[in-house]
């Protein structure tokens, strides 16, 4: 998943208050949540890479027989040393992209908090209030549901993979996992037009 801006986006200055502001401030943290998520990701996938490759040269060593033992143990030993460096790397991004998942929940809780809000202050009404140009509230909270459950899904994979890729002695299956680590699966190309419809909708985006 790729995000149109390269940049973060900071909310403008206005006169917006209360539940408009809350949302409109949320959409930018949304956006640079996925930024900064976007930028783990590479470097992680990076770091993984290294782990596979160094795997597998690992294998490829274990089946050829070596008359140098002293040079071969050697090899192994500096083979551990690297791979316990870049799964402690690897380890260190999981945590940083876990930590972004979990604010990235505190948003929906927030748009949640912001709909209970507006339906307990007009608690009877059929109408909910228009902020912006189209979107209710209430379409704000679904997006950022829909969002943040496919990235809940993907750091659960990301850290399945992070406790398997280093004890795998399978090269495809290392293949596999690195590949999934890249494309992301649970990630919908689909959310960069959330994404981008509630930056429009917000005024962070313009036509």
């Amino acid at each position: 998943m790729e995000s149109k801006s390269t940049g973060s986006v900071t909310p403008k200055k206005s006169g917006l208050t209360g539940s408009a502001r809350k949302i409109k401030d949320n959409a930018a943290d949304w956006h640079n949540l996925m930024l900064k998520w976007e930028g783990c990701n590479d470097t992680a996938f990076s770091a993984a890479g290294k782990i596979v490759n160094l795997k597998i040269r690992v294998l490829s060593h274990e089946k050829m027989l070596l008359d140098d033992a002293a040079s071969a143990q050697e090899n192994t030993d500096e083979d551990k040393e690297e791979l316990e460096r870049l799964c402690s790397e690897l380890l260190d991004l999981m945590e940083k992209m876990e930590q972004i998942q979990l604010k990235m929940e505190k948003l929906t809780s927030t748009f949640k908090g912001v709909c209970d809000l507006e339906a307990y202050q007009r608690s009877g009404e059929n109408s909910r209030p228009i902020h912006f140009h189209t979107w209710p509230t209430t379409l704000f909270y679904e997006t950022s549901l829909k969002m943040s459950e496919m990235y809940k899904k993907e750091i659960f994979l990301k850290k399945t993979i992070v406790g398997e890729v280093a004890h795998t002695s399978d090269q495809d299956l290392l293949m596999v996992y690195l590949s999934c680590w890249l494309y992301q699966p649970y990630i919908d190309a689909g959310i960069k037009v959330l994404l981008e419809s509630m930056l429009l909708e917000t005024g962070h985006r313009t036509l």
